[in-house]
């Protein structure tokens, strides 16, 4: 916010006021400065800039090509999930209609069915329709890409330190990648990077305060592609926490007359994103429905994705690094701290503690919070006398390195590269994933962690099920068999609710009781991993034979 004295309240570090192609301060206004030395009519440096691409193109480039094509790409699809997304988006696209009812279960045909990600569900869909699961894999990939290109370049224009940033976005990645999945919440991480670089900039830079107001064109597409559109109001209430914190604690009078109109406008601005986020199929009812599903703590403590994370593996470690390193940077940071700071970083460390499915997002707020502060940090230090010479000439090595990377990338506007990588990947997925006569892409579902050799069988007897399985594999039994064969569940949690999932695990567990629930259900078509608790038991089971088995699953049928 404005002082008294007319500069911006949060200093910029020593090293941005220098760094060429970055943006200086003036007592009303940032205006961008070029470096000296560069030559934007020169036919040389024209070809330089488009033949180099800055570091986050490249970020694009590394990201989009690795999750695309090879065998990352049918990573991706580790999630079966994604199979009654396509299904379903088919059904709208096919019906013209958004379905109210569960069309995919024989347990909850005609339940009402909450599809609060429709909008994914067409999109995804029309995809499959024209490339089938490479051009799934493709779209998830860019998205991934960009997602995390645009981390990068506003980390630089934050102040980060460029190879420093490297670093934190290589642990933000390797955080991520527990949940690098097509699956539509995907989008909320690219959403939720917007929407934070409006509000931070909105009180950091009070000119660019009516951009707010594109927040809830934002929520208008974001409610009706996942229910990570919360995320968005948690961001809006972090700053309009700070905004009030700056009022009550502020003696400056122009700083309270400021803080206070920045609360009244986000105040505005939030009843705004409130309203159109009731512009969805459901309306309001899609707000209590998320609310009891969240607030469910049977569903919370035995879903796995909502459980916290084991830091035995290595995506939570990386998580766990840059938790640390953000420790370190809040205490060795200089000047004032802005209460939305403190407080994205205290939301960002509690997300990524509670569940592990919120690392990702986690991991991409801490980095465009600390970029800045390491920054200031590693100029500081390089200018330390207080430090020994040959860590603080380390130092200078470090922020000679970012200026002139800085000064290289200044130009670097024209995004040749990546706009080229698209097209081609785009090409190769509508010629079926191949490049003259190699496969460059084949995204698929994995025969090691899906039964795709006993669905195989199913669709040549023409099963009519419905199918038992466990609710990981359900979404790839719609995605195959649909319509012809339903399944009994899925991984659709919110539909079935606590009291069939508690029926389910006793189930899976064979707990007593098990079979009673496999009638009341009417099953005689039972499907699980090879050597399951279940499937020893019903090996074992008169009342049960084996219809199929093989290195990942077991078909069995009801005997008579």
């Amino acid at each position: 916010m404005c002082r008294q004295s007319g500069k911006m309240a949060p200093s910029l570090p020593e090293h941005l006021d220098r760094a060429p192609g970055r943006f200086e301060r003036s007592p009303n206004h940032w205006t961008e400065r070029l470096p000296a030395n560069s030559n934007t009519s020169g036919s040389s440096s024209i070809w330089t800039h488009l033949l180099f691409p800055p570091v986050a193109d490249l970020i694009f480039l590394v990201l989009a090509f690795s999750w695309s094509c090879g065998a990352l790409a049918s990573r991706l699809l580790n999630d079966a999930g994604i199979g009654w997304h396509i299904r379903n988006g088919e059904l709208i696209l096919q019906t013209h209609s958004i379905a109210r009812t569960d069309p995919f279960s024989s347990t909850m045909q005609g339940q009402p069915w909450y599809a609060w990600e429709w909008l994914y569900d067409v999109l995804i869909a029309a995809i499959h329709h024209r490339l089938g699961l490479n051009g799934v894999a493709l779209f998830t990939a860019i998205i991934i890409a960009t997602t995390f290109a645009l981390t990068f370049r506003l980390m630089q224009a934050r102040g980060g330190n460029l190879p420093v940033n490297v670093v934190l976005l290589l642990l933000a990645v390797g955080a991520s990648t527990i949940h690098f999945l097509a699956r539509p919440h995907i989008v909320s991480w690219l959403f939720a990077i917007l929407w934070f670089q409006l509000l931070d900039l909105s009180e950091t830079r009070p000119l660019t305060a009516r951009r707010l107001f594109w927040l809830p064109v934002l929520t208008l597409l974001w409610v009706n592609l996942h229910g990570g559109f919360l995320v968005g109001f948690a961001l809006l209430g972090i700053y309009m926490l700070s905004a009030a914190v700056r009022w009550l604690t502020s003696l400056d009078l122009a700083e309270r007359k400021n803080a206070i109109s920045a609360l009244r406008r986000l105040a505005t601005v939030t009843a705004a994103c409130l309203l159109a986020s009731l512009v969805n199929p459901h309306g309001y009812k899609l707000h209590v429905h998320v609310y009891q599903y969240l607030t469910n703590r049977f569903l919370m403590n035995h879903i796995e994705e909502f459980l916290s994370p084991n830091f035995h593996g290595v995506p939570q470690q990386c998580f766990a690094l840059l938790l640390l390193i953000s420790l370190a940077a809040l205490a060795l940071r200089r000047g004032p701290l802005r209460p939305s700071q403190l407080l994205v970083v205290l939301f960002a460390a509690y997300s990524g503690l509670y569940a592990a499915r919120n690392l990702p997002l986690s991991s991409i707020l801490l980095c465009l919070v600390i970029a800045p502060w390491l920054g200031d940090i590693i100029g500081n230090a390089a200018a330390s006398e207080e430090i020994r010479p040959g860590l603080r000439g380390l130092f200078q090595r470090v922020k000679s390195f970012s200026l002139r990377m800085d000064s290289v990338e200044a130009g670097a506007r024209a995004h040749l590269w990546p706009a080229v990588g698209v097209v081609f990947l785009c090409a190769t997925a509508i010629n079926g994933g191949r490049l003259g006569g190699d496969q460059l892409m084949s995204a698929h579902f994995s025969a090691q962690r899906f039964p795709v050799q006993a669905i195989d069988m199913v669709r040549e007897q023409g099963i009519a099920g419905p199918i038992f399985c466990p609710d990981s594999w359900g979404g790839y039994l719609i995605y195959r068999l649909y319509p012809q064969t339903k399944v009994v569940l899925d991984d659709r949690h919110d539909l079935y609710g606590a009291q069939f999932l508690k029926d389910y695990l006793k189930v899976i567990h064979v707990e007593p009781g098990w079979d009673r629930v496999l009638e009341q259900k009417q099953v005689n078509w039972v499907l699980v991993p090879l050597g399951s608790p279940l499937g020893g038991v019903l090996r074992e089971s008169s009342g049960w034979k084996v219809l199929h088995e093989d290195n990942t699953a077991v078909l069995f049928k009801r005997a008579g």
